[in-house]
């Protein structure tokens, strides 16, 4: 079964809306340089406790300090942590001795070769990987909600060279969703713009996705 998760969550409305529909997963989006779906830190603590148990609530944090990350998390405490920038300082080893029940999922920019060496890399770190769009290195940041399509056979070689779960992110809509699973064959999706109209989750738009899905 393809785990979705829906990205830009930005109300407890969605958030019953997304899980309505089918989700197994949230992401709440902290402070970004760009993209869209940024709430507050404490919009997000009001959402977290009205999820239900079994769906993932996904901290996405721009904080690049092993420090800042987990300080970020005690103001929130989604139940898994979503880093979407690189570690500039402090280990996962440290996020995961403060913050012991939390699962933590490293977002990787699928750019070219070097991406995959990245990932193969800190996949042996983290519980999960998230492929997405974007790029880190620009002058202001890409951090994922880029709403485009990345080179599918790149996530294809990560898929097949790492030994856990793989979330594919991307400018995935209800018209290529079966060509992404069959492609590069991840655990999860994960969407945000695609389900959307004028920036609020569309409850047809979300429908029409999870047919797609399961085809």
């Amino acid at each position: 079964m393809i785990r979705v998760k829906i990205c830009c969550i930005s109300s407890i409305e969605e958030a019953q809306m997304a899980v309505s529909a089918g989700a197994s997963a949230l992401g709440l989006v902290g402070p970004m340089p760009s993209g869209p779906g940024v709430i507050t830190d404490d919009l997000i603590a009001q959402i977290v406790p009205t999820v239900p148990p079994a769906v993932a609530t996904f901290l996405l944090t721009s904080e690049t300090r092993a420090e800042a990350i987990i300080a970020h998390h005690q103001k929130v405490h989604t139940n898994t942590l979503q880093i979407v920038d690189a570690l500039s300082e402090g280990t996962y080893a440290q996020i995961r001795a403060a913050l012991p029940s939390v699962k933590l999922v490293q977002v990787i920019h699928v750019i070219n070769e070097q991406s995959v060496e990245e990932a193969i890399e800190i996949s042996t770190q983290v519980d999960a990987l998230l492929l997405d769009s974007g790029n880190p290195h620009l002058q202001v940041k890409e951090l994922g909600g880029t709403g485009r399509v990345h080179n599918w056979a790149l996530s294809r070689r990560i898929r097949d060279s790492v030994k856990i779960p793989l979330f594919l992110a991307g400018g995935i809509r209800a018209n290529n969703v079966q060509e992404a699973i069959q492609m590069v064959q991840p655990f999860g999706l994960d969407l945000c713009s695609s389900v959307r109209t004028d920036g609020h989750l569309d409850p047809v738009k979300l429908e029409r996705f999870f047919e797609a899905v399961n085809g």
